[in-house]
């Protein structure tokens, strides 16, 4: 049987010497639940927020209100801010930040449903990648999480 994402993931973590925390928006902590499911996850998974509400992004994490006033929570700049705040907070090697728009409303012009941005954070700095899914809720929730648990097995220079 071929080895999954989360798999090969707590198995680098641990190669490496790392942690890894986690931010999840539109995920609801489905990423969390996929590393915790790989046995010994505990050895490298510091933890994770759901900051679902702009509210608990700014007051868990530290993404500015200005920021979200002016870009809003799917955006490039509060994945980055995400990240790099529960990499503080947690005290890990590595962040990762998941802000999107599901839908199936909530979607416009200019953020469609399916809209994602993933941010991974380390020391030596902090990288955000944007996605457009297609489909349902669900299958967009489960393409971000498979795209966040991809984006975090591709950390460089730590």
């Amino acid at each position: 049987m071929k080895p999954t994402v989360e798999h090969a993931l707590i198995g680098t973590l641990r190669e490496h010497g790392l942690t890894l925390a986690l931010a999840e928006s539109c995920t609801g902590g489905m990423v969390a639940m996929r590393v915790t499911s790989v046995p010994g996850a505990s050895d490298v998974f510091l933890g994770g927020v759901v900051c679902y509400a702009n509210a608990v992004k700014r007051d868990m994490l530290g993404v500015p209100q200005e920021m979200l006033d002016q870009h809003g929570a799917v955006s490039a700049p509060c994945a980055k801010a995400m990240a790099e705040g529960v990499r503080e907070r947690l005290g890990a090697d590595i962040a990762v930040s998941v802000t999107g728009i599901a839908g199936p409303g909530g979607g416009t012009p200019q953020k469609p449903v399916g809209l994602v941005f993933i941010g991974v954070s380390t020391p030596s700095g902090t990288r955000v990648d944007r996605h457009l899914f297609l489909g349902d809720r669900p299958s967009i929730r489960q393409h971000a999480a498979d795209a966040a648990l991809a984006a975090a097995t591709s950390f460089d220079n730590i």
